[in-house]
């Protein structure tokens, strides 16, 4: 079943990178995935505190310790589970240069769910548009070559599970 599952995943990360070609070429794709990166979430959070959006502290304090718990749980699942990232495959060139050995889960796709569920419940004006691009940080990250679309998908479920989490310690 395992195998299965991974020759599926791998299927799938193959489908993705063919078919994203034109997203890498036009850097789409690296521009989405530069957007999941750390200090946007600050700088995003920053804007919310000076403008005095109603919400804004709140969505703040959920999102330090939201991240708080993400950064040191994804970081210790990649290294205890050790999948090794598409790279590994003879075929595959990524784009990019990835921060860390390890593939699951996507540490991109983690922060962009965790915040997007984050911003959502305080501004849910913003549901479609964020989570969209989440969507694109994750889908990103498999166009990139970087990353298996479990390891997104698992990405996905652990941001939004933290942010639930959160979000019941800070209602």
């Amino acid at each position: 079943m395992i195998k299965q599952l991974r020759a599926l995943d791998e299927a799938a990360f193959d489908w993705v990178f063919r078919s994203t070609r034109s997203l890498r070429k036009t850097r789409l794709a690296f521009w989405f995935s530069r957007s999941g990166d750390g200090p946007y979430y600050a700088l995003f959070a920053l804007f919310a505190m000076i403008a005095a959006v109603e919400g804004s502290w709140l969505f703040v304090q959920r999102a330090l310790l939201a991240f708080a718990i993400e950064i040191p749980l994804f970081i210790g699942l990649k290294h205890t589970l050790r999948r090794s990232r598409p790279r590994s495959r003879p075929t595959i060139r990524p784009v990019i240069t990835p921060a860390d050995t390890f593939s699951f889960p996507s540490g991109h796709s983690t922060a962009a769910f965790l915040f997007a569920a984050l911003i959502v419940a305080s501004f849910p004006l913003w549901t479609s548009a964020v989570y969209l691009w989440a969507l694109l940080v994750g889908v990103s990250r498999v166009a990139l070559g970087v990353h298996f679309p479990s390891d997104v998908l698992a990405g996905a479920l652990l941001g939004t599970g933290i942010a639930f989490v959160v979000m019941a310690i800070l209602p």
